[in-house]
């Protein structure tokens, strides 16, 4: 990272530079673990935003944070905190390991505590975005029609394009999990779940509603497109979707969700717009048929995963089923699905939704 163009995080709606701090490590440890990255100064707007108490002892402000992240905080040996500490002239206190409740920060000046606050809040998102995501924003596309279509697409291809290197039934996508993701998310605890919840109804009451004029959006599913750059070696093959009335809703409707879910920090801005999709084929599958594409990048410790994986030779399948048509279906619906998880009808579970229709 060049000193003069250092990493810049946006958090709350400040953004802030991150600045690299050697630390010492112990041998046999895992340095990613005690990542302490020292901060920070508000680079765009005051840091009067925090909720800071006067006491009769000084200062205190309290930071909301899953279980799951504290130990981050902590450090190996407390390490990390207790540099915090001395750095802001603090106090941190952190709840115990599977304990839930806030981490408080005290300190006899309001600049200390507002700035190891604001070193929390890093430390926080960065750990965050380390963890594999556990849901996602999606609409279902499990409608008869289209998985019928899908299995026809499937067996087509496979009759006509199973000598292509690659190319083999492993592949296809489980027609029950047929969906459309609007964005990932990492939710770390039950009022992280019921947050996003909230945030859904809010943006139904927003602005879904006004875009949907309150009827379900009917969608064509038709045409294929591939993910890189290469159609000879192909690992995510998609199905395209379009509004049938050839208007531009559904897009709209689903970019203003990611934003207002990038604001609050539940979706991490990689995008500034949706590519809408159904994945139908990937190579991930092939050993893993629980495989979610290119989310399946880390453990549950946050450990970088290097899926090995095998491409196929789209050429052929993309000449003979540029056009292909999954079929129709109305879109009413936006869950929040659970990762690696199954209901009754063999999609993926759903932790809430809302309706649109």
């Amino acid at each position: 990272m060049e000193v003069l163009r250092p990493q810049l995080i946006r958090i709350g709606g400040r953004v802030y530079r991150k600045n690299p701090i050697q630390e010492q490590t112990y041998q046999h440890e895992d340095e990613d673990d005690d990542c302490y990255q020292g901060l920070v100064e508000c680079a765009e707007e005051s840091c009067e935003a925090y909720e800071v108490v006067q006491t009769p002892q000084g200062f205190r402000c309290t930071v909301k944070a899953p279980s799951l992240l504290y130990k981050h905080i902590v450090g190996k040996r407390g390490d990390t905190r207790k540099k915090l500490e001395v750095e802001t002239k603090t106090s941190i206190s952190i709840p115990k390991p599977g304990q839930e409740g806030e981490i408080v920060i005290t300190g006899q000046h309001r600049s200390g505590v507002i700035s190891a606050r604001t070193r929390i809040d890093v430390l926080l998102l960065t750990f965050r975005r380390k963890q594999p995501f556990t849901h996602f924003l999606a609409f279902f596309l499990n409608e008869a029609e289209v998985q019928e279509r899908f299995l026809k697409f499937q067996e087509e291809v496979l009759e006509k394009c199973s000598m292509d290197h690659g190319v083999d039934s492993s592949i296809f996508q489980n027609p029950k999990k047929l969906h459309l993701t609007i964005g990932m998310l990492v939710l770390l605890s039950e009022q992280e779940i019921q947050q996003t919840c909230e945030m859904l109804q809010q943006c139904k009451e927003e602005f879904i509603d006004d875009i949907s004029g309150g009827k379900p959006l009917e969608v064509e599913v038709a045409g294929i497109e591939y993910m890189n750059d290469d159609p000879g070696m192909v690992d995510v093959l998609y199905a395209k979707v379009r509004m049938k009335d050839g208007s531009n809703r559904l897009q709209e409707l689903v970019d203003r969700v990611l934003e207002r879910f990038q604001a609050s920090g539940l979706i991490v801005k990689e995008w500034n717009s949706v590519k809408l999709h159904a994945t139908v084929m990937n190579t991930l599958f092939r050993k893993d048929p629980n495989a979610e594409g290119r989310y399946n990048l880390y453990t549950t410790d946050g450990k970088y995963i290097f899926k090995e994986r095998e491409s196929f030779d789209g050429r052929n399948i993309l000449k003979l089923f540029e056009n292909f048509c999954f079929g129709t279906l109305k879109l009413s619906s936006i869950h929040i699905s659970q990762r690696f998880t199954v209901d009754s009808f063999g999609n993926y579970a759903s932790c809430g939704q809302i309706d649109f229709s």
